[in-house]
């Protein structure tokens, strides 16, 4: 990893900052990047600041490179220009790397070569155990989604129709359609300004986050069908193996929103999703709902995120990792 350089964290209180402003003058080649098995905020975010780039500073070379995502996503204006980390030329030197929703260097996979090798570095981020890996870090920790804390860096009036549409993509991902609670006035007010923008709000929201296809819908009714409960009944817990995914012709992008179904059953506090990624290896997404804190969790297992939201991966064996999870998830909920 390349030493990092003069790192800085902008902070509440300073002047109003914009991401022209943070751009250094010899820059001419952009790259972004977003974290591992991009979700909605993921990408959400990571086109929006292209589209953004591209319509306000065109004479910068600006490229993305994230994992394969999910096809709903595709209705975004220049999803089709984003390059595939397994088909990126890794070894390319960038004048500027900036990241969208990666909380840590680890978190982007392979392509963490492309921040090492870039001549200046960008951290733009809402997760609260983002401790600044980059150059310049703008770090907003308990907003919403990284939309929302990149829409503090760009002007309003400068946010074209598809900008808008990317960053309204992702604050409804990142806030289950406004109904965590990271959901503030701030949040409802930008969601607003950004559908002013004249782009068809109802149909991302249906197309992109209610939307499933026949594997995602059969994977997700087995997890659910084969649910368990613990703490008096205030844990749910379910898992999803590789030999599930074959079964229903299901992949790892099709994983997503099966925790939130088991954080909303009736009782539960602290929801617990469990996929195979690779033989033997786990990812761990966890989710509550208002008494523990899962990042603490998370964190101890070297992975991160929300209070409310957070994950991890894991290599070690199924029942042992189930053993432990509940053990110290049972640890941080309130005695009955």
């Amino acid at each position: 990893m390349t030493e990092q350089k003069g790192m800085t964290e902008t902070c509440e209180g300073q002047e109003k900052q914009r991401i022209e402003d943070m751009i250094p003058g010899d820059v001419r080649t952009v790259i972004i990047l977003g974290h591992i098995r991009p979700d909605g905020d993921c990408v959400g975010s990571c086109m929006g600041l292209y589209q953004y780039l591209k319509d306000n500073i065109p004479c910068l070379e600006v490229e993305i490179c994230l994992q394969k995502f999910s096809d709903s996503f595709c209705c975004l204006c220049g999803a089709d220009r984003i390059q595939l980390m397994d088909t990126m030329d890794l070894s390319r030197i960038f004048d500027l790397c900036i990241t969208c929703d990666a909380s840590d260097r680890l978190r982007l996979g392979e392509a963490a070569a492309l921040f090492d090798h870039a001549r200046h570095t960008i951290c733009i981020d809402h997760h609260i155990t983002n401790q600044g890996f980059a150059e310049i870090n703008y770090i907003k920790g308990g907003l919403s989604s990284c939309s929302e804390a990149l829409g503090q860096l760009l002007d309003m009036e400068k946010i074209s129709m598809e900008c808008a549409k990317c960053l309204y993509l992702g604050v409804v991902h990142d806030t289950g359609v406004f109904k965590f609670n990271s959901t503030t006035f701030e949040t409802m007010c930008y969601a607003g300004r950004l559908m002013e923008k004249g782009f068809d709000y109802t149909a991302i929201i249906d197309r992109t986050y209610y939307g499933r296809t026949k594997s995602q819908t059969l994977v997700c009714g087995k997890a659910m069908s084969t649910m368990k409960t613990a703490d008096h009944d205030r844990i749910a817990y379910t898992v999803v193996t590789l030999e599930d995914m074959e079964t229903y012709g299901a992949d790892l992008r099709d994983m997503n929103g099966i925790v939130d179904q088991l954080r909303v059953v009736n009782g539960v506090e602290v929801a617990v999703f469990v996929y195979e990624m690779e033989p033997g290896c786990y990812k761990v997404s966890l989710r509550s709902n208002h008494q523990a804190d899962v990042s603490t969790i998370a964190s101890a297992h070297g992975g991160g995120g929300h209070v409310q939201a957070a994950g991890f991966d894991c290599r070690m064996e199924y029942d042992s990792l189930l053993n432990m999870l509940l053990e110290e998830i049972s640890a941080v909920l309130p005695a009955l």
